[in-house]
């Protein structure tokens, strides 16, 4: 352990070092800190080890996460008409469907320059950015309007009055597929935001829409509603993992049904929550605050799949933000360099090529840096737990780490770009109406600046990153009953931690420049 000390205090001091001081990322001009990068860099990871003695006094035990404080959101009555009121359901449902329905429309038959067209900001802005923000800091809102279960649940319900009867499912969803459906489906997506070079235009995403939609209601039509969400809706999937972070949960306290429940929703502690297909059917149901983050601790079954997601995840945001880079455009340099004849292409070129390489290598890099240290766990404390054991128990400490990072890549891009969607409300289809009076609508370019973003950005990050370590130690507490041997095993989580601090600082810190 003493060696792995050394190694903490050796990669902070020289990725802090290495790394020269540039510009706020999203900005062209230079941020002029009161002090080096390399100094805030430095004292970012300082205080992330810091956190971990500090943590490794009061972390004790392995409760998984079970016991937290919790307030019944249905024991208000204002609540209960809020969410059970069909009046009042039945319009934000109604409201989800019609966007999807305008994203198609405007794609298709609007004009074809994105920034006049509803469909590409809503899409790749106010809704892939906007509603990880809203299930990371207020709870899993995806699961109400997800256009594609409502449409689906709509088709039920006139099933069963026109036939009295269920609409059941054409066939198992084969449990060896897991969520690995929804990791592929994933990949494609990410692919499509960063190496696509026609993510923008309108009508290819009308046309992916499309594609989308029929995939999922297919599969729900053949696997059954509640089996495809769970496993290979992507969207359902991801959120659903960003949303462990947030304040809220459902939970049901029916031992009997859950315990019917096809999904094995039931966790190490036998408690119910997070289940939609147990929510939707309990009387003794509950909507509950938490404190944040708390849902990541409890006591879990991660498998290699779900890994899998949670490591993409991560990987697919900090390409997404060094994609941009300067260190990139020189590798996408050296792709034009390599493969000459493509460079004039404009659908397969060598540009692609790089970014290709960028989406997929980055997560099996990711991937291979995360074992390695879970290798050393291992071999430091206990070798009957392999490195893959391991990589899994520790899999949800790493979601805080995606969260900061996506909250500190994606803000400008909200705040200011997302702006776009008020002219675009009065005039989704770029005919130059002006329906709700905002359609001469100027973007505020000062709604944040570059020295608010760039400390925005530290304290985000820096907290994401301590919230990892916590997370780590309460898994370490759960399966070494030892308080010394957990401690010690986070000594390589630690590096790893204060490591990714630095690294994701310094990407923030780089310019746009591609």
């Amino acid at each position: 352990m003493t060696k792995m000390k050394a190694v903490l205090v050796v990669s902070v001091l020289g990725a802090a070092l290495a790394l020269h001081p540039v510009y706020a990322h999203g900005f062209g001009e230079r941020t002029e800190l009161p002090a080096p990068l390399g100094l805030f860099l430095i004292g970012a990871g300082a205080v992330v080890a810091l956190s971990f003695a500090v943590i490794g006094l009061f972390v004790r035990g392995g409760t998984g996460g079970a016991g937290y404080w919790r307030h019944n959101l249905l024991q208000h009555g204002w609540f209960r008409v809020a969410t059970a009121t069909p009046l009042l359901s039945l319009p934000v449902k109604a409201l989800s469907v019609f966007l999807l329905a305008l994203v198609l429309v405007s794609g298709f038959i609007g004009v074809q320059t994105p920034s006049s067209n509803f469909a590409p900001t809503f899409v790749w802005i106010i809704w892939w950015v906007g509603m990880a923000y809203v299930v990371t800091l207020i709870g899993n809102v995806w699961a109400v309007i997800n256009p594609w279960k409502i449409l689906f649940g709509w088709v039920e319900y006139l099933h069963r009055k026109a036939t009295g009867g269920n609409l059941s499912p054409k066939k198992a969803y084969p449990s060896s597929w897991g969520v690995w459906p929804a990791f592929a489906l994933f990949l494609a997506f990410a692919w499509l935001q960063d190496a696509f070079p026609e993510s923008p235009v309108p009508s290819r995403v009308a046309i992916v829409v499309t594609l989308y939609s029929i995939l999922t209601l297919g599969g729900m039509a053949v696997f059954g509603k509640h089996q495809w969400l769970r496993h290979a809706e992507v969207f359902t999937v991801a959120f659903g993992l960003l949303a462990k972070f947030s304040p809220t949960e459902v939970r049901v306290k029916d031992p009997i049904l859950c315990g019917e429940c096809d999904a094995g929703c039931l966790d190490r502690n036998g408690e119910c929550v997070d289940c939609y297909e147990c929510f939707e059917k309990a009387q003794n149901r509950e909507v509950n605050l938490r404190p944040w983050a708390i849902g990541l601790a409890r006591s879990h079954g991660v498998t290699n799949d779900v890994l899998a997601v949670v490591v993409l995840l991560l990987a697919t945001v900090t390409f997404d933000g060094f994609s941009a880079t300067p260190g990139w455009v020189e590798f996408q340099t050296f792709s034009a360099t390599a493969f000459p004849w493509l460079t004039g292409n404009q659908t397969y070129n060598s540009l692609i090529i790089a970014d290709t390489l960028g989406v997929l290598l980055f997560p099996l890099v990711f991937f291979l840096v995360y074992l390695a240290f879970t290798y050393f766990v291992s071999g430091a404390i206990d070798k009957s737990r392999g490195a893959m054991e391991l990589a899994r128990v520790f899999a949800f400490s790493l979601i805080p780490i995606a969260l900061a990072y996506n909250i500190a890549h994606f803000v400008n891009l909200l705040l200011i770009q997302g702006q776009l969607i008020i002219p675009l409300a009065s005039d989704p289809f770029g005919y130059g109406w002006d329906l709700f009076g905002s359609g001469g609508y100027q973007l505020n370019l000062d709604i944040i600046n570059a020295a608010v973003l760039w400390y925005l950005s530290i304290a985000v990050i820096v907290v994401g990153h301590i919230l990892a370590v916590y997370l780590s130690h309460l898994a370490a507490a759960r399966i070494f009953e030892d308080h010394g041997a957990a401690t010690q095993s986070q000594y390589p989580m630690l590096t790893l931690m204060v490591m990714y601090t630095v690294v994701s600082l310094w990407i923030i810190a780089q310019p746009i420049v591609a």
